[in-house]
């Protein structure tokens, strides 16, 4: 037989979603695992956008849209990104793809040549690298130090940036540490792109999941960086949307442009009853979204507390998102070892933190997207584990 790629065969799978496979894998077979691996809304989707959706549906509305979005859509996603960030856009700015991580992957593919190299501040989400590496450009890791509270500065982007550099690509509220960068550091991003006229891809996923008053702001929204941000954000998270598939890039006219002509030969759209469904999500009532962060919050609350009591596991803040990004402080196992031992152990399935590259080594991921029922289980359990490390 012929060979097989060798550029899809040199990217790893997620292990996260390995981490999860397993915990589901073992719940089937009879064990009470606590799944906190998954980046994933415990809550269903509210019912004003499932009733949007079920019309929709009863209505026709089945067949291919614009390929680029539902321009009611697209007049939603603009007032939006009026509302909530201080962006203007225009429709033509924006694409509507199947998923917040289709946007990043067709924004790559518009920013970079082979050979490009891309700043990417870890501790980082999983599949920033793999999907970098798939568009045969690379990652350059910018390490951020956990006991300067993965703080980004000026210096250490500088350090990194080469001639081939194009693109640096941030999340704030960040996966996996919780953090929410200030204007400073946003500051810091902009100045370094703006020296060496580098584009910023700026997931925003999280954005409306912060804590303690702490705000989102879109890079973007500073001086000289609308003509070189992509933003990308999607219903996900906010709305317990997973399973829906619906995210969207708004960017500087060319960008947006090449973007939609390669969404024309690829994946095509969302679907069409999907997009009808996120109009009533981001022109309907936002309450949905408060009472869902209001409870990720005590959940927050409740975990940072119980790992006060917990000797040899602590935990930086948690500004925004919904992870825990603990550090295991009396065992000299790596993050694989302690993520398996978890789960072998005391049924408790969560990511190690080299998923999330080199800095994020020492920490494990744990998500409180989960029933408070599920997370008081995983302490009490990690109460009985973690001293005997």
């Amino acid at each position: 037989m012929k060979p097989l790629s060798e550029l899809l065969q040199s990217v790893p799978g997620s292990l996260t979603a390995a981490m999860v496979q397993k915990g589901r894998e073992m719940k089937a077979a009879g064990l009470n695992v606590v799944n906190l691996a998954a980046g994933e809304p415990d809550f269903d989707t509210p019912r004003h956008i499932q009733e949007a959706a079920f019309r929709a549906i009863q209505a026709g509305d089945t067949h291919y849209p614009p390929s680029h979005g539902k321009p009611e859509l697209l007049e939603a996603i603009v007032a939006k990104h009026a509302r909530d960030n201080g962006l203007t856009f225009s429709p033509d700015q924006i694409l509507v793809t199947p998923g917040a991580k289709w946007a990043i992957y067709a924004a790559l593919a518009v920013l970079l040549n082979p050979g490009d190299e891309v700043l990417v501040l870890e501790p980082t989400w999983v599949s920033y690298s793999p999907m970098i590496r798939l568009h045969r450009a690379l990652p350059v890791s910018v390490p951020l130090e956990a006991g300067e509270g993965f703080r980004v500065t000026s210096e250490r982007l500088r350090a990194h940036v080469t001639p081939r550099t194009q693109l640096i690509l941030i999340c704030s509220p960040n996966n996996p540490t919780g953090r929410v960068f200030t204007r400073a550091e946003l500051e810091a991003v902009a100045q370094v792109a703006q020296e060496h006229d580098l584009y910023v891809l700026s997931d925003e996923i999280y954005e409306h999941i912060v804590y303690d008053g702490h705000r989102h702001i879109s890079p973007a929204s500073l001086p000289g960086m609308a003509e070189r941000t992509v933003t990308v954000n999607g219903l996900s998270k906010a709305y317990a949307m997973t399973g829906w598939r619906l995210g969207w890039l708004a960017a500087p006219l060319a960008v947006a442009r090449l973007a939609r002509r390669y969404q024309t030969q690829s994946v095509t759209c969302a679907a069409s009853f999907v997009q009808t469904a996120a109009v009533a999500a981001l022109n309907g009532p936002q309450e949905c979204v408060a009472e869902m962060v209001a409870a990720y919050d005590a959940r927050r609350r409740f975990l940072l507390d119980a790992l006060e009591e917990i000797p040899g596991l602590e935990s930086g803040p948690v500004e925004g998102a919904f992870y825990l990004f603990a550090r295991f402080t009396e065992t000299d196992r790596d993050s694989l070892a302690l993520s398996q031992l978890l789960l072998e152990k005391g049924l408790i399935a969560t990511t190690p933190g080299i998923a999330f590259g080199r800095a994020g080594e020492g920490h494990v991921r744990f998500s409180f997207a989960a029933s408070m029922d599920d997370l008081e289980k995983a302490v009490e359990r990690l109460a009985q584990i973690v001293p005997q490390l």
